[in-house]
């Protein structure tokens, strides 16, 4: 297949990857100007952007920026050290391999969008949905089956789904199959806190909020534990920051500020070490494979 007819399949498909490019060199290097690779959530590589060692270091680097979801210039040099500065968006590597030769690649990252499930009908939810919605969130609606016809319109027009509360297992089950990055918030006013929560916590959501009082949120937890609900300390209540929110609006903000500062990453920690590691140089990287021979 084409390069780029594979990456519009695994688009459609609803895959992430990270796209490696080769955009510098100076020989001797395996790599030229162009050369390409697509590094899989698992670590898997497809394509050539050099030898061994900037194999090695290319891979740690894109999962790494599949996680952060920010493209960043890899530049990897023989006479990098401690020495030279690195910054978020230019990391420079020491090249460990015997070669002179040195390479820039530009590791950038296709992700699918995280997914806000927002419980409730109420306008702290609606609010939350609408903000979300404006920073590409993937959000679900769950409102009691006699709210869905209230609900439905408006979120129509936002490309918000809405389903009924009984589905929210389902929703979730589907949720973390197939998104990396879920966050869940119940903003039902109590009226179907404890349902809600009960499913989501089973679900293994990363980020669970509730939107309560202090007083309401420690009724809730202490009835979860008493059905023997795993991870009901979890909760996040009130949910958000202490911004000195009042109005929904303003909560809603707090609430996924607090999303981003608990989970800014977007895929979960692949597992894939190198056997031997040596130190990287830069901010986000944590090894990079020395070359045996």
């Amino acid at each position: 297949m084409d390069f780029f007819e594979q990456m519009l399949a695994l688009r459609r498909a609803g895959q992430s990857f990270a796209l490696a490019t080769v955009v510098g060199r100076r020989a001797p290097v395996s790599a030229h100007l162009g050369d390409r690779a697509i590094v899989f959530t698992d670590g898997r590589m497809e394509g050539f952007i050099g030898g061994a060692c900037s194999r090695e270091i290319i891979r740690l680097q894109a999962l790494d920026v599949l996680k952060t979801r920010c493209s960043r210039l890899v530049s990897i040099q023989p006479e990098a050290n401690e020495a030279v500065m690195s910054t978020g968006e230019h990391v420079v590597v020491p090249m460990t391999c015997v070669s002179e030769g040195a390479i820039d690649v530009y590791v950038e990252p296709f992700v699918q969008a995280r997914r806000l499930i927002v419980v409730g009908a109420t306008p702290v939810a609606e609010s939350l949905t609408r903000l979300a919605r404006s920073m590409d969130y993937d959000v679900v609606r769950v409102v009691d089956g006699r709210e869905h016809g209230d609900i439905e319109p408006e979120a129509a027009t936002l490309g918000v789904a809405v389903v009924a509360l009984d589905a929210l297992e389902a929703v979730l089950r589907e949720s973390i199959s197939s998104t990396p990055d879920v966050s869940a918030v119940v903003v039902s006013q109590g009226h179907y806190d404890e349902e809600a929560l009960e499913s989501i916590l089973k679900g293994g959501v990363h980020y669970v909020g509730l939107v309560a009082s202090r007083t309401r949120g420690a009724a809730v937890r202490a009835a979860l534990e008493e059905r023997g609900v795993p991870g009901a300390a979890t909760i996040r209540n009130p949910a958000g920051l202490d911004l000195g929110a009042r109005t929904p609006p303003e909560v809603a903000l707090s609430i996924l500020a607090e999303i981003v500062q608990v989970h800014p990453s977007g895929v979960r920690e692949a597992a894939i070490q190198p056997a031997e590691a040596a130190p990287v140089v830069g901010p986000a990287a944590s090894a990079t494979a020395v070359d045996p021979v």
